[in-house]
């Protein structure tokens, strides 16, 4: 069982950076792939980035490749997600995610059995 806490949504202004962080509890969160997903208001969960848990694999959505980083650091248990170059169309109630089941993170949300409660981020135009 994990519980994941996000962290480090709110407003920004286009262009802007944010960092965002997801808390989990569980000794063996080393070993579950992530991912963070985000919601846009009238829209579907959209995938953005997954990292298997040795990090040496990540898949990110074209949508946010290049602006967007996952990182994680398993001795504190946490994952971290970068944004860069924020654009108003990132608004959206961020999510992160995870799952044991899987080595390769999964692309889609029901490929996730864990997820936290979502932060929101707000860019501003």
């Amino acid at each position: 069982q994990v519980q994941l806490v996000e962290s480090g949504g709110g407003l920004v202004q286009a262009g802007g950076s944010l960092i965002l962080s997801c808390a989990a509890s569980g000794r063996i969160f080393r070993r579950y792939v992530v991912g963070w997903f985000r919601q846009a208001p009238g829209k579907e969960r959209e995938f953005l980035v997954g990292m298997s848990w040795t990090g040496s694999s990540t898949s990110y959505a074209d949508s946010v490749k290049g602006r967007f980083t996952i990182s994680r650091d398993n001795a504190k248990n946490t994952v971290y997600l970068q944004m860069n170059s924020l654009r108003p169309d990132d608004t959206a109630v961020y999510y992160c995610a995870a799952d044991f089941r899987v080595v390769v993170p999964g692309l889609t949300d029901h490929e996730y059995a864990y997820w936290g409660q979502g932060t929101q981020v707000t860019v501003s135009s």
